[in-house]
């Protein structure tokens, strides 16, 4: 295999509908070295956008950019409020104390289930034939977890033979673990069936029900081909912005992550963070391309389009932000022809 057919170099976008935005965007792009686009879907693309979404997606391929497609905010966060709670109100997501989850839809709910199925047949209608599932979570802290609905609250017992606690325990977290595999073995079912592939990313903090230390739960499943992570690294006192440190955590997030890939005989997705960025800190994203490429990653993304310059989160230099990522990129390409050329040499008797 040669040139960069072995390297994913992706990058998120959205908040943007206007066509003629979206081809200069693309365009911008593919002039940063990428050649990956995760397109978010969310539940107002379907409802007001999915003709506007389907040409997005057609002027991506025709620019030879690949398309992941991000079932953004259809769950609820992160990511948009779910608004499939506005005509399912009985879905919501609650903590084992009683407290709802305002903006977030249980994973075990059947309703839930059957349209994330009616979802799915939208993007394929409009041409997505990879789908990636950002960031699943069932959030407890020491005095409570999520979720404890009604219909939670009965698997519970039929799987435990107990009454589900307020206090959660092993038990408890088990379960939020089973309530995550069991949802997403249901939908990726349903879109393998389609002959599309399954890519999911999950976060790096605890009390999340799953993240990088039980990754392989859901890379168990035979229907999801692509299991990853992000190891976003602004904010963490540990880190403090430090290239050295920021180098040192997303190589060692990303060895890990393909130790469970190997484990479990499945690709990799690796994330850099492009949002949130300090000024005078944009190089760090240069670093940390080249921490993921160097542990062994070969699928690297960033999140997100110009340093997510349309969100309250966005980089606060969103110009160099976005050059730096467009330079790491680059890097990254120019590593993989030139591991091509010396085998292409080597093969001809040059070297």
């Amino acid at each position: 295999m040669y040139g960069n057919e072995n390297l994913t170099l992706g990058v998120a976008y959205h908040g943007n509908r206007l066509l003629k935005n979206a081809e200069n965007d693309l365009k911008d792009i593919l002039s940063h070295n990428f050649n990956t686009v995760v397109h978010m879907f969310s539940h107002n693309d379907w409802d007001r956008s999915s003709a506007v979404m389907k040409e997005i997606f057609d002027m991506t391929y025709s620019l030879g950019l690949d398309i992941w497609v991000d079932n953004w905010g259809l769950g609820g966060t992160p990511g948009d409020k779910s608004h499939f709670l506005c005509y399912h109100p009985e879905a919501h997501q609650y903590f084992s104390d009683g407290t709802m989850r305002p903006v977030n839809v249980c994973y075990n709910n059947p309703d839930f289930i059957s349209w994330v199925k009616e979802w799915i047949d939208k993007v394929y209608e409009c041409g997505g034939r990879k789908i990636f599932w950002d960031e699943p979570l069932l959030p407890s802290d020491s005095g409570r977890f999520s979720c404890a609905c009604p219909v939670c609250k009965k698997l519970f017992e039929e799987r435990y033979n107990r009454k589900m606690p307020v206090i959660p325990d092993k038990d408890c977290y088990d379960f939020q673990v089973w309530s995550i595999v069991r949802h997403y073995k249901e939908v990726t079912s349903y879109s393998a069936s389609k002959g599309m592939k399954n890519i999911v990313c999950v976060m790096l903090q605890d009390g999340l029900g799953i993240n990088l230390s039980n990754l392989g739960e859901l890379g168990q499943l035979d229907t999801i081909d692509n299991i990853g992570c992000d190891p976003y690294w602004t904010g963490n006192p540990a880190i403090n912005e430090e290239a050295q440190k920021v180098y040192e955590y997303v190589y060692n997030s990303t060895r890990k992550n393909l130790d469970t890939c190997k484990r479990v005989n499945k690709d990799h997705n690796i994330w850099i963070q492009g949002f949130a960025i300090p000024k005078g800190t944009e190089e760090n994203v240069i670093f940390a391309a080249e921490a993921a490429y160097d542990a062994g990653a070969r699928n690297i993304l960033l999140w997100g389009y110009r340093g997510s310059e349309g969100n309250d989160y966005g980089s606060k230099n969103p110009d160099l932000l976005w050059h730096n990522a467009g330079i790491a990129m680059g890097r990254l390409k120019n590593k993989e022809y030139d591991r091509a050329i010396k085998e292409i040499r080597k093969k001809a008797g040059i070297l």
